[in-house]
């Protein structure tokens, strides 16, 4: 007996059901797979510290501080100033310091210019905001005062670690540098909950935590013993400071420790980096926090900004959330997953960064395209942190 008439065209039907299936099977596989692979083809490289990696985004910021000089040569000022260019200039010290912490042989090309970066960001502009906002009064005007003025944190680490890695660091820097730190040494010390205000009855753990490093990395060059007023801290992080259900840090707080916002991962982010330079266990227990809020989707990495039980909008400190995550939180959490071994949480981290930084190669010189100065000097400290910093 013959086949029936419909036979070949159910068969045909049969056939081209399974290609489309098929099709759409690979398609769905190159969108899973490719993607992951592109963006993440250097993280291993970033990982690893591979020295072309890591000297072409420190040449971008090294163009970045010799343009800079240029302009204030000349009279037409720097580029940037008051809170971004603190920040700019901050960060892009700490990079290029932790490069030559990692690399020794590097150090006459990059030292000098970290010295520079950190002494402009100690200079009276940049803290101007500050400034107003404690009505006129400047806080290196005022080492004496109880009032915390925890923002001269970031001049401070960064000049910190330029002198470690700068023999050349000017004396009259380093004066400025030892009086910062006695002054933040006594007012930690005084303050039963280990924080101080940022703006005036407004602290930010975060902040405080950049105090600690700056102390920290003081005594590992001077040899200063700086042991009671660290371990001071660390305790009233953990009583005070650290939100108990979450694990992350409260972003701000009054100084006798009433919370004035959530506890929230960009700032938990940014802490967990700092404290790696002054207590590597408490960096872990805040690094565990903060990848607790990591969301995951085909391998790449992304921060959820407020943990369970608290919701919010963005600011400056989160950047824009987007269905709850945060940039800021996302290029933090870099850091702590770099220094501590992280690296399967580094990569898919390292995959967005990739997607939503744009890297882009020019001659000997990278930079990530979307952040400008201020996102590639954050991406150079973050990218080259690691656990030598803390010893």
């Amino acid at each position: 007996m013959g086949s029936s008439p419909g036979a070949p065209r159910r068969m045909y039907r049969h056939r081209r059901l399974i290609a489309i299936t098929l099709g759409v099977v690979a398609a769905l596989a190159v969108v899973a797979v490719l993607p992951r692979w592109w963006c993440g083809r250097d993280a291993d490289e970033w990982y690893r510290g591979e020295a072309g990696r890591v000297r072409g985004l420190a040449e971008e910021l090294v163009a970045f501080e010799a343009a800079d000089d240029e302009r204030r040569a000349s009279g037409t000022g720097g580029g940037l100033a008051e809170m971004w260019g603190l920040l700019a200039h901050q960060m892009t010290a700490l990079g290029l310091a932790q490069i030559c912490v990692d690399h020794p042989d590097w150090r006459e090309r990059y030292a000098p210019i970290a010295t520079r970066a950190a002494a402009k960001s100690l200079l009276p502009e940049m803290r101007s905001e500050f400034t107003s906002a404690w009505y006129g009064r400047d806080g290196m005007a005022e080492l004496d005062s109880p009032d915390g003025h925890a923002y001269l944190s970031y001049p401070a680490l960064a000049l910190g670690m330029a002198r470690w890695v700068d023999p050349a660091f000017p004396p009259d820097l380093a004066a400025s540098h030892d009086a910062l730190i006695a002054s933040y040494e006594r007012r930690l010390l005084a303050s039963p909950t280990a924080l101080l205000d940022t703006f005036p009855g407004r602290a930010y753990p975060t902040d405080v935590a950049a105090v600690a490093a700056a102390i920290a990395v003081h005594g590992r060059v001077t040899g200063v013993d700086h042991s009671a007023v660290l371990a001071h801290w660390a305790r009233q992080v953990r009583a005070v400071q650290i939100d108990h259900d979450t694990g992350l840090v409260v972003q701000r707080m009054g100084v006798d420790g009433t919370a004035q916002d959530a506890p929230r991962a960009s700032g938990t982010g940014l802490a967990a980096y700092f404290a790696g330079f002054a207590d590597q266990a408490l960096a872990r227990e805040l690094a565990a926090s903060l990848f607790a809020q990591e969301r995951n989707i085909l391998g790449f990495s992304a921060i959820h900004e407020y943990g369970d039980g608290y919701d919010g909008a963005g600011d400056m400190d989160s950047g824009p959330l987007v269905l709850g995550i945060s940039i800021s939180a996302t290029g933090f959490a870099l850091a702590p997953a770099r220094a501590f071994g992280h690296r399967d949480m580094f990569t898919r981290l390292f995959r967005t960064t990739d997607l939503f930084g744009l890297p882009v190669q020019s001659g000997a010189r990278t930079r990530f395209a979307s952040g400008g100065v201020i996102g590639n000097a954050l991406l150079l400290a973050f990218l080259t942190s690691g656990p030598e910093l803390a010893r």
